[in-house]
């Protein structure tokens, strides 16, 4: 429990510190926050990629499992600041952007997720 609860801990930390470099470069001030879309439909991508491959491989209790899927993409990935960001669209008023960014980010990561997971049956 311990050892896994480590490598969540390291993977994450991992994660979030490229989520923050990511984000930093990519967001521009622009109308839709490209950083947080990025990573969160690269971050779905990776997801996929990895639970194929644990699942095909019979290993979602393996340490890899806890340094990858949940700990790296976990970080990676943001829910909060995804939820923030729409909310101040919604607030400002700027509606279009809203609808735009929300349903991109939730069918792109959705999409993501299928892609990872049929892209890691090859292998």
């Amino acid at each position: 429990m311990i050892k896994n609860l480590l490598l969540v801990f390291l993977g994450g930390g991992l994660g979030s510190s490229l989520r923050y470099l990511l984000s930093k470069y990519l967001n521009d001030g622009g109308v839709i926050p490209q950083g947080t879309l990025v990573v969160n439909v690269l971050g779905s991508f990776l997801l996929g990629l990895a639970l194929g491959w644990f699942i095909k491989h019979d290993m979602l209790n393996h340490q890899l499992y806890f340094l990858v899927a949940i700990g790296f993409c976990g970080g990676f990935t943001t829910f909060s600041t995804f939820s923030f960001e729409n909310f101040n669209m919604i607030k400002s008023g700027d509606y279009i952007s809203f609808s735009i960014y929300f349903l991109g980010s939730i069918i792109l990561g959705i999409i993501a997720i299928f892609l990872g997971i049929i892209i890691s049956r090859l292998f």
